[in-house]
């Protein structure tokens, strides 16, 4: 544990995930930006750096959203706390899937269920958009930031490139760029 760093109970951890998982909708980023705002600026549990490193690492391994979680419940209290807060976070989404599904497979056919499903599309855009703008105020500065972010859209968004071949290329444009400078100092 870090100094002056508060011990957070497996308890305190696993309702704020429960909660985070209750709440969260949109998909990944929008889970992420909730996540963000309770773990990082309300319950001050991990600063931005930390929790830009975990996201970073989650969105290597598959779900980004739980993977995110994971790694604050390990960074707060261990194996225990990752364990914790993976499956505070999984539970009330596994119960109201579960519940949805067959809502859906016993009423599929009415049309008022289908306009229904049709109307939250721009709302899970929106969710995303918002978590995008909000990371880049606080992360993206300069120049170099700038190109890196909008190279790594491009590469994702017209060349259909995976999170982890842009993660490598960033992280070996960077490695570059800090070897140029300290040679050319």
């Amino acid at each position: 544990m870090k100094q002056g760093q508060k011990q957070v109970s497996i308890w305190e951890i696993f309702r704020t995930f429960f909660y985070v998982g209750a709440t969260g909708f949109g998909g990944g980023m929008a889970i992420v930006s909730l996540t963000e705002r309770v773990c990082v600026h309300e319950k001050r549990w991990l600063g931005v750096d930390e929790f830009m490193h975990g996201l970073a690492f989650g969105q290597i391994l598959g779900p980004f959203s739980l993977n995110t979680t994971v790694f604050i419940g390990y960074y707060l209290r261990g194996v225990v706390g990752g364990v914790t807060a993976g499956v505070g976070f999984i539970a009330p989404s596994f119960c109201i899937i579960s519940l949805l599904s067959w809502l859906y497979f016993k009423f599929h056919e009415l049309p008022q269920l289908q306009s229904a499903l049709k109307g939250t599309n721009p709302v899970v855009i929106a969710l995303i958009l918002v978590a995008a703008i909000g990371m880049t105020r606080s992360k993206v500065k300069g120049l170099n930031d700038w190109l890196l972010a909008v190279l790594s859209f491009a590469a994702a968004a017209f060349f259909n490139m995976n999170a982890l071949a842009i993660l490598v290329l960033a992280g070996l444009w960077s490695l570059g760029r800090g070897y140029y400078q300290r040679e050319h100092r």
